[in-house]
């Protein structure tokens, strides 16, 4: 769902003050709207906005991890990224089977809710991505904040977008379209913390031969 300097590649690896206060905040912001969305989605019947909420616990169980491997090797770090691409793939593939399964359901969500969530949602992570706007480059832990932050925002916006599709169309297919490309933005971004979590560990593996003088 950032980054800065310190790693052994001349990548930021989270090691200073400031960013762990910026992810001490978003941890709070993240968490609490976890709760939010996903007790509306389940009143409002919403696959999108429970989805949503999938993303902010996922954010805040991310930036607990990053926390915690801070100063860590980078072997370390690279373990932590690829838990986290991990549970970011596990979290695409149940929105998308939760979503094949409301093809079975009738009942129409509340757009009401779900547009009045999705702005409070909004909200709450642009003033995450403005925190860690300043960290997103860097070690795969660090990027990995960075893109579940990223996810968040943009599936802020489609909520909405699914929201005025439900109360135009008096359908439940756009809440369960736009749970289909929150779904695939889940897998496409474990698969970029994967993809260089995987580089940085072989690196960090790979034995450090001594110079003869």
């Amino acid at each position: 769902m950032g980054t800065c300097c310190g790693s052994s590649q001349g990548t930021f690896d989270g090691m200073s003050r400031d960013y762990r206060r910026r992810l001490w905040l978003v941890i709070a912001l993240n968490a609490g709207m976890f709760i939010v969305e996903m007790v509306a989605g389940q009143a409002a019947g919403s696959k999108s906005l429970q989805a949503d909420a999938l993303d902010f616990f996922g954010d805040a169980a991310t930036y607990g991890i990053s926390l915690a491997v801070i100063g860590a090797s980078v072997k370390a770090r690279s373990l932590a990224a690829l838990a986290k691409g991990s549970s970011l793939l596990l979290m695409g593939i149940w929105v998308a089977a939760s979503t094949l399964y409301q093809l079975f359901v009738l009942g129409v969500p509340q757009a009401a809710v779900m547009g009045s969530i999705g702005f409070l949602a909004l909200a709450a992570n642009l003033a995450s991505v403005m925190l860690l706007v300043r960290y997103k480059d860097g070690d795969a832990n660090v990027r990995s904040v960075w893109l579940c932050s990223r996810n968040d925002a943009i599936g802020n916006v489609a909520v909405m977008l699914a929201a005025l599709g439900v109360w135009g169309t008096a359908t439940a297919w756009p809440d369960l379209v736009v749970a289909g490309l929150m779904a695939s933005l889940f897998v496409s971004s474990s698969v970029q913390i994967l993809r260089q979590a995987l580089a940085e560990y072989r690196l960090s593996t790979v034995p450090v031969i001594p110079t003869v003088r």
